[in-house]
């Protein structure tokens, strides 16, 4: 990348205040948030509404205005849709503000943190391990490792020294550096890149991916379906042409599943804002769903079932070195090492300052896993893994090391050698130990039962050695054995044997995750570190911790802005939740969508017309699917959402539809027997669809609870009253007594017709679902 500085700020001082207000700042369009104009606009403007808007024109025409009911709940729908969106919006970018990333910045002499899109051009960036690059900037001093996959693909780090590039996208993984910004915001090289940096993916919905798929079957067969319906019928002069635009509006309303997407949308916003409740910002909408699924959650060690504040509990010098010399060596080493992780913050906390100057420094790295100092006269000193500084390793370190490990301890040796380059793996001779302890979080082994008892597996990974890692997740309560990645050749075998594992490089991170969704599993992710990167970003639903870098922040769907990790089992819930009573209250709709269709499809081969006005099809959907469909999506459901959501919805409509269908059927049948009029028999029709959807409605409350019963008795009532009442408005006409008898033979047979159909569908069509 050509990157040239046209104009040098000192690196002592930065910018002042009349530079800054004179420069470019780092501004771009934000699409992952819409503003208040698109919201209003996308629910306005949809293909439903504009339907409605044509079929409320075809029924306004006919004079028949009482039926126009549907444009008003049709509005009342948007703005519900509408009120609810900004509300969820509201709270969500309040809580991104605390989320918002940061960067360091040299101004005045003085180191500020500023959020990223006050950063201008020249400024003087102060890039360290974990953040994330969102300028195009040239390195002026010091030096620092990048890894830029987001932007080339390769996992592989990339050293920056003087002079060198840092791009926009990519994330520092060690050292730290001063970089002068040259370009910024839309003008930058990586900016389209950089648009889709959280996620090079789209998150799996099978929710999404469902709701489309019904969608785009109703539009596509509810408009030809109603034209060839309204043809038929006024080409065959049966009807007046105002009763053919009624029955065909009152048919093509039926199959719009309207309701369904409002329904999705404000339970996933609901969802979204109870999380926000707990401190946990939801940035990918629709992992809510992912989470319901999850039965394997991979867990980092450090920062995630522990705290992450390390502390130096041990030095061991193996009879070679004493304490006091382990400690000025290192006092020495961490005074000129960068390394700002929290081993490092424990070391330099323990050692305090040196006095040495050095020559020049290796800091850590995930991939080297060791970190060293090279001194005057070419003396090194290093601290890391054991397998990763020496070549031949010892017996009894190992068994010194295993002793310390096996107390939980996470050890590191001091050595000391000579390097070549940028390897610090060779012949270097061990001088010391050094046992470092992590703290488990407070009520860590009742959260990770909790994620047992819901029959989600947990896999503990770590880069730390095995036997450390082992301890420590025995302790918080993970079963399984544990094994070193190291030695690991088959990642898919390790995955299904193992559950705690230790010496993992980011790399495999990422290769297990993919091993364990190649295996069928949805995966969930949480991590702190630049190391959790590239799983985060292939896991189904990955999760960051508030206080950890930017760049898995960025990537991450969900952050615990407070590092709450007690707040999993309710995050779990709440995805459960929501998921299953959108699967439940989705029937209810559908019984509406797919009846309707049906009896079009009957219209135009059989019927002279559409049984239904439009008016009388409010009433069924009111009672039937509106209210209840929401009042039963804010209910509490934990159990494990499983199977495919478009055969549980269609297996579940399937009955109460064909019931529908079978009753007009039976009821044209008996049209000329019991000397029907057209508005008796639409009356006939309107009871006992009104009545089938209640009975419907009673099948998905089973079991029942007060809530339940409550609704229940109350959609009764509305249907009593409707039909009482409002008899005229709806266009209800008195029936002779031989069809009342034949209404309540139907009202009475309906309900236990409908438990057989439910039982024979819940035998084959929801067996395997």
């Amino acid at each position: 990348m050509n990157l040239r500085i046209a104009r040098h700020t000192n690196i002592k001082t930065g910018l002042n205040d009349e530079q800054v207000l004179r420069s470019q700042p780092n501004v771009y369009e934000d699409k992952n948030s819409r503003s208040y104009k698109q919201i209003i606009h996308d629910n306005f403007c949809t293909l439903f509404n504009a339907i409605n808007l044509v079929l409320g024109l075809m029924v306004f025409i006919t004079g028949a205005y009482r039926n126009m009911m549907f444009v008003g709940l049709v509005f009342l729908n948007t703005v519900i849709g509408i009120i609810q969106e900004i509300r969820s919006k509201k709270i969500l970018d309040n809580l991104a503000l605390l989320n918002q990333q940061k960067a360091n910045v040299l101004r005045n002499g003085k180191i500020k943190s500023i959020p990223m899109e006050q950063i201008v051009r020249n400024d003087i960036l102060m890039v360290r391990t974990g953040d994330q690059i969102s300028v195009d900037a040239i390195v002026v001093e010091g030096q620092v490792e990048c890894n830029e996959s987001i932007l080339t693909g390769e996992s592989d780090s990339v050293i920056k020294k003087y002079g060198d590039a840092l791009m926009s996208g990519s994330f520092v993984v060690s050292g730290q550096a001063k970089a002068q910004v040259v370009k910024v915001g839309a003008d930058t090289y990586s900016h389209s890149i950089l648009e889709s940096a959280k996620r090079e993916k789209q998150y799996p919905s099978e929710l999404r991916d469902s709701i489309n798929a019904i969608i785009r079957f109703s539009t596509i067969v509810l408009i030809p379906t109603g034209s060839i319906m309204l043809i038929k019928q006024l080409m065959e002069n049966l009807v007046q042409w105002r009763s053919a635009i009624l029955s065909t509006v009152a048919a093509v309303i039926g199959m719009i599943p309207e309701g369904l997407v409002l329904l999705t949308s404000t339970a996933l916003a609901m969802g979204a804002v109870k999380l926000s409740r707990k401190q946990v910002l939801v940035q990918e909408l629709y992992c809510i769903e992912t989470l319901a699924r999850v039965d394997t959650l991979c867990l980092d060690k450090t920062g995630t079932i522990t705290q992450g504040k390390m502390k130096v509990v041990l030095t061991d010098g193996l009879g070679k070195t004493s304490d006091e010399e382990m400690q000025y060596i290192l006092a020495n080493m961490y005074s000129c090492l960068s390394d700002d992780n929290a081993t490092a913050q424990a070391i330099r906390t323990y050692a305090g300052k040196g006095d040495t100057h050095c020559i020049r420094t290796i800091p850590f790295s995930s991939s080297r896993k060791a970190s060293a100092v090279v001194f005057e006269g070419n003396r090194a000193y290093m601290t890391g893994a054991y397998s990763f500084i020496v070549n031949q390793q010892e017996n009894w370190i190992n068994e010194r090391i295993e002793s310390y490990a096996q107390q939980g301890m996470r050890v590191l040796v001091l050595a000391k050698g000579r390097i070549m380059g940028d390897q610090i793996r060779g012949n270097n001779e061990v001088i010391g130990l050094i046992g470092i302890q992590d703290v488990l979080r407070p009520n860590i082994r009742r959260t990770l039962q909790y994620f047992y008892k819901q029959n989600v597996n947990v896999k503990i990974i770590s880069g730390d050695d095995p036997r450390t890692v082992a301890a420590i997740a025995q302790k918080a309560g993970v079963k399984g054995r544990a094994v070193d990645m190291t030695t690991v050749k088959d990642i898919d075998q390790a995955v299904q044997t193992y559950s705690i594992f230790g010496r993992v490089t980011p790399e495999q991170k990422k290769q297990m995750v993919v091993a364990l969704q190649g295996q069928g599993h949805t995966v969930a992710m949480t991590g702190d570190g630049v190391n959790d990167v590239m799983a985060l970003k292939e896991a189904d639903c990955s999760i960051a911790m508030g206080s950890g870098s930017e760049a898995t922040k960025g990537v991450a769907s969900l952050v615990l802005l407070k590092d709450q990790f007690r707040a999993m089992p309710s995050i779990l819930r709440e995805g459960r939740i929501v998921i299953n009573n959108i699967q439940r209250s989705a029937s209810l709709f559908l019984v509406k969508t797919m009846f309707s269709f049906g009896l079009s499809l009957i219209t135009i081969f059989w019927f002279s017309a559409y049984p239904f006005k439009p008016i009388q099809l409010s009433l069924v959907s009111l009672l039937g699917t509106g209210i209840p469909g929401f009042v039963l999506a804010l209910e509490p459901n934990e159990e494990r959402v499983t199977g495919h959501f478009l055969q549980h919805v269609f297996g579940r409509a399937l009955p109460g539809a064909v019931m529908v269908i079978l009753s007009v059927v039976f009821a044209n049948l008996f049209r000329q027997p019991l000397q029907m009029s057209g508005a008796q028999f639409s009356t006939i029709c309107t009871i006992v669809a009104s009545w089938n959807s209640l009975c419907v409605l009673y099948t998905v409350c089973t079991p029942m609870t007060q809530l339940r019963k409550l609704l229940l008795i109350c959609m009764f009532a509305g249907l009593v009253i409707g039909l009482t009442l409002f008899h005229s408005l709806l266009y209800l006409v008195g029936l002779t007594f031989w069809q009342g008898i034949y209404v309540a033979c139907n009202l009475a047979i309906i309900p236990d017709c409908l438990l057989i159909m439910k039982k024979a569908v819940d035998k084959t069509f929801l067996r395997n679902a």
